[in-house]
């Protein structure tokens, strides 16, 4: 259930707007002043704040500031005045939206129930886009073949390899980009950096060592290719 914190000084508001939020299915919580709605925020972590503009001690204004200095819980700020400015500050210091007071109950439901489908929907967004990352960007797999950088191991088969450092990156680069034909410069840029003032032949001695440990195992799906006068690739073969 979605924990409101209705943070306003006139009682009647707060009670008028706790009844429609709990009849629409909400759970809700009350206070009159910042100093309240700064323990309440701390003790119990509400999922939605409504907060008006004109409190007794700390202003609204003052409760957002040191709000957004940890949390990102949606606010809509609520404000007997028309002016625009306070509009932009209170934006401007991370309200998600604002209410000119005299409001209809419903309408303030209507926006907070928006502002949390965005919510939502961006978290969803943002954990499915981690959880792409971590597996594109960590792990490598083809058949019989399981490259994990999180702890910079190689699987060929039933056989694991913790690989060096240089020889990882390496090998990970090239099966990152299978069938993909890279010379020794692009390899060394890629790898070892711009400021990188070895020879080319690391490149060469890195893929020998690699070869070394793939070469144990049959790899019919795969194979780390030498391209003659050009480079490297990973290139991985079509299954019948």
């Amino acid at each position: 259930m979605t924990k409101v914190l209705i943070v306003d000084d006139d009682p009647n508001i707060n009670e008028l707007v706790k009844i429609y939020f709990e009849a629409d299915g909400f759970k809700t919580i009350s206070c009159l002043d910042g100093d309240t709605a700064l323990k309440i925020i701390d003790e119990q972590d509400p999922d939605f704040i409504i907060l008006d503009l004109m409190l007794p001690g700390m202003s609204g204004f003052d409760v957002l500031r040191e709000l957004r200095k940890d949390s990102d819980v949606p606010v809509i700020m609520l404000t007997a005045r028309g002016d625009t400015l306070d509009q932009v500050v209170g934006l401007e210091l991370g309200a998600d939206d604002y209410v000119t007071k005299p409001f209809e109950p419903q309408e303030l439901i209507a926006r907070v129930k928006a502002i949390l489908r965005r919510v939502n929907r961006e978290n969803q967004n943002s954990n499915q886009n981690s959880q792409e990352k971590t597996k594109d960007d960590k792990i490598i797999v083809y058949p019989d073949f399981i490259l994990d950088k999180n702890n910079y191991t190689l699987q060929i088969g039933d056989v694991s390899y913790s690989l060096p450092p240089k020889e990882l990156e390496l090998l990970y680069f090239l099966a990152s980009n299978p069938n993909h034909v890279y010379n020794r410069e692009q390899l060394l840029e890629n790898i070892w950096g711009f400021d990188y003032f070895g020879e080319s032949r690391t490149v060469d001695v890195h893929v020998k060592r690699l070869r070394e440990k793939l070469d144990k195992h049959p790899h019919p799906a795969w194979d780390l290719v030498t391209v003659w006068s050009v480079g490297y690739k990973f290139e991985v073969y079509e299954q019948n």
